[in-house]
């Protein structure tokens, strides 16, 4: 029986983790990617993009989806952490924002008038500042 580890808003979100479970030997599947690829305005609705696994493996599974590796990543590229302007951590990390209201006003034009962006959070102090690339 497949039983849902986590959810994710994107389906390269949930590709990525079926990858990473998958090198630790599980196998994982990625349970409506397609639905939500071809109308992301419906993610909420459906619970996201599924990543699903056997029942036995489901508490290893998410434990290996729970570890932070941001910092070996950062170590490899060569990254400089985002700093926050409110507080100055470096403790931030990305988030979209706008998908609700795009959602809402989709729903109520029948056509998407605001775009989505991404914004940085701050994991200490909580403030939100968009990134305008």
């Amino acid at each position: 029986m497949l039983l849902t580890a986590v959810h994710y808003d994107f389906p390269w979100e949930a590709q990525l983790a079926r990858s990473r479970l998958e090198a630790e030997g599980i196998d994982a599947f990625v349970a409506d990617e397609h639905t939500i690829g071809m109308q992301w305005l419906y993610s909420n609705a459906l619970g996201g993009v599924r990543v699903q696994v056997d029942a036995e493996d489901l508490h290893r599974a998410r434990a290996i989806l729970a570890e932070d590796r941001s910092e070996d990543i950062d170590r490899q590229t060569g990254a400089d952490p985002l700093i926050c302007p409110c507080c100055g951590s470096d403790r931030t990390r990305y988030r979209p924002v706008g998908r609700r209201l795009a959602f809402l006003v989709f729903i109520g034009l029948d056509f998407p008038l605001f775009p989505v962006r991404h914004a940085v959070q701050c994991d200490d102090c909580g403030a939100l500042s968009r990134l305008y690339r």
